[in-house]
């Protein structure tokens, strides 16, 4: 009889350290893999210039109204902080913001005055590619036929 129960004990010692050992792996891995894609975003995009490499509405290449801009978005925290696009002397201050696993990229330039083509680039984007030099970006939510590539300079 006490032979039984110490088997029993055993037994339920050896379950309670494998779900505990099971939950514990799952919660590190996980915050693993939120680390490694803030590292990614931070380490490739952050703090960096990138230029308009190709730029689509509704199938008219709208390219060359991006040439010499320069964007660049900057970390407040890994998910939001502000952005600027440069011309020469020309500086316009905006923000940038994105989800937790930055499938979605929010760009507002929200000056008062800024030029007609940046309503283009003012709208919730989503990244087909995050290759970088090239970012791919489609519009989140929809399928209207407007692309932006943006390069890493």
């Amino acid at each position: 009889m006490p032979s039984l129960f110490y088997k029993t004990r055993f037994i339920i010692a050896v379950l309670l350290s494998a779900l505990l050992l099971a939950t514990s792996c799952k919660k590190t891995k996980e915050t693993y893999v939120a680390n490694v894609l803030e590292q990614y975003f931070e380490s490739n995009i952050l703090n960096r210039d990138f230029k308009v490499k190709y730029a689509s509405d509704e199938g008219t290449d709208i390219t060359t109204q991006y040439d010499g801009w320069v964007f660049r978005l900057l970390k407040n925290t890994y998910y939001d902080g502000p952005m600027t696009a440069k011309k020469g002397s020309l500086v316009y201050n905006g923000t940038w913001s994105s989800n937790e696993d930055f499938g979605k990229l929010v760009i507002t330039i929200n000056q008062p005055s800024v030029p007609t083509e940046f309503t283009f680039l003012n709208r919730q984007w989503r990244f087909e590619e995050k290759a970088i030099p090239v970012m791919k970006l489609a519009p989140w939510g929809s399928t209207a036929a407007k692309v932006l590539h943006m390069e890493r300079l």
